[in-house]
């Protein structure tokens, strides 16, 4: 399931009272249910992104309307809350703005750099020309090799164009779009913290309309379709980004808000968790899970099934693309039981014994920790080793046990990479302090 801790709002503790003091609320540490979940996302996000794994049809997305995006981005809305909300209080609005630049600065090359190494990936396996599948139309990279004119602009984008395109972002292939959506997010960041500066209610409904105007189905319902917000994603064509950022922003602050501790934590009430649970159950006959089973089995084919009747004329409200507000209630009722499974502070994830399964259930939560921490490292990689997976996957085939331990091996090396960006980040090289 989709799983983020939705209110880790910072505990009473002496590090929030002490920040509280000085005039400002909001976390200070990171909390581990944070990077646990996470951690979670990234894993899930390498199945998903892996060509012809049957692992992708049991995954999170199957069984409700919200997915594991939803919980890399709202995570990242909460990390970031810690890692530049504090630098907003301590250093001002000039310097945090700052650090937010350099930060869209980092993801804006590890973006470029993973669609180059990809697309050079793509080209050299085609240019064998020993294999039975084309890697670059697999990506539906061709328009960047070859040109593409569209037919309904007549605009012809050659080589030349597309690289202008890639670099300033009116060029962003499907499996390229979560890190540019990631970047608008964190650009819109030093505005919304000066809007909580004004006033937190005037701060909510700014971001409440930018993501009504992302919603270009319902805007289109209405007659204002021209009013939509979204950016270009190729030149020769009309189709606009997949992930809408204006529309994915509100997750993202969402858990911004928590974490800064503007939206309080929810209390645990067993009317509530009852109310996320019906959420979450009756999500499941609408999901591809019920579709692909249970209703089709109770509604014969396809055609005529109620269920996908009902996905159709509701697709404005399940959309992923602008992030339609049914994805949003499932997910934030999916984040509250896991919230709540994980106890105060994470501590039921945390918890130790002295029995061995409870050694081992510490270890397993700390390296996926590990992962969740390291999120941006590992989700470039995973990117990239998802296709090299695909790849090995259709050499060797896809019988059952081909199949999970090629996943296996892929947990393992974003494991690998996870632990040497960390250590890396603690910069083994400078001399030790004396204690």
């Amino acid at each position: 399931m989709v799983t983020t801790s939705p209110n880790d709002i910072p505990q009473p503790s002496a590090a929030v009272a002490a920040y509280a003091a000085s005039g400002t609320s909001g976390a200070t540490t990171r909390d581990p249910r944070l990077d646990f979940y996470r951690g979670i996302a990234m894993i899930i996000i390498l199945f998903a992104h892996t060509p012809g794994n049957f692992f992708t049809s049991w995954i999170p997305a199957r069984w409700g309307f919200s997915d594991a995006t939803e919980i890399f981005v709202f995570c990242s809305g909460m990390a970031s809350a810690i890692a530049f909300g504090r630098t907003f209080d301590r250093a001002g609005w000039v310097l945090g703005t700052g650090r937010v630049a350099y930060r869209v600065w980092q993801v804006y090359w590890a973006h470029i750099a993973m669609f180059f190494f990809i697309a050079m990936m793509m080209a050299w396996w085609d240019s064998f020309g020993i294999f039975d599948r084309n890697y670059i139309n697999q990506l539906n990279l061709q328009p960047f090799f070859e040109g593409r004119t569209g037919r309904s602009t007549g605009i012809f984008a050659g080589t030349a164009e597309n690289i202008v395109g890639v670099f300033t972002l009116t060029y962003v292939p499907n499996y390229f779009d979560i890190l540019p959506m990631y970047l608008v997010i964190l650009v819109m960041m030093p505005f919304v913290i000066a809007l909580s500066r004004i006033n937190i209610w005037l701060m909510f409904a700014v971001i409440a309309t930018v993501w009504l105007f992302a919603q270009d189905g319902l805007l289109e319902r209405w007659g204002a379709e021209h009013l939509a917000l979204n950016f270009p994603a190729e030149p020769w064509s009309n189709r606009q980004w997949f992930f809408n950022p204006f529309g994915w922003q509100l997750i993202f602050f969402t858990g911004f808000a928590f974490m800064r501790g503007w939206l309080p934590k929810p209390p645990v009430k067993l009317w509530l968790i009852a109310l996320a649970l019906i959420i979450v159950l009756a999500n499941i006959p609408l999901s591809n899970i019920g579709v692909r089973a249970v209703n089709r089995e109770w509604f014969g084919a396809f055609e005529g099934n109620p269920v996908i009747d009902w996905r159709v004329a509701n697709k404005p409200w399940i959309d992923k693309s602008s992030f339609g507000l049914l994805r949003y209630i499932h997910f934030l009722s999916l984040a509250y039981l896991f919230w709540v499974a994980a106890g105060v502070g994470g501590h039921r994830l945390i918890a130790s014994g002295a029995t061995f399964a409870s050694r081992l259930w510490g270890h397993v939560v700390r390296i996926i920790m590990k992962i969740g921490q390291q999120s941006l490292a590992v989700f470039v990689f995973s990117m990239v080793f998802a296709r090299i997976m695909g790849f090995t996957m259709d050499q060797i085939g896809r019988e059952t046990w081909t199949v999970v331990g090629v996943n296996l091996v892929g947990v393992f090396a974003i494991i690998c990479v996870a632990f040497f960006v960390a250590w890396i980040k603690s910069q083994p090289w400078r001399p030790k302090r004396a204690t």
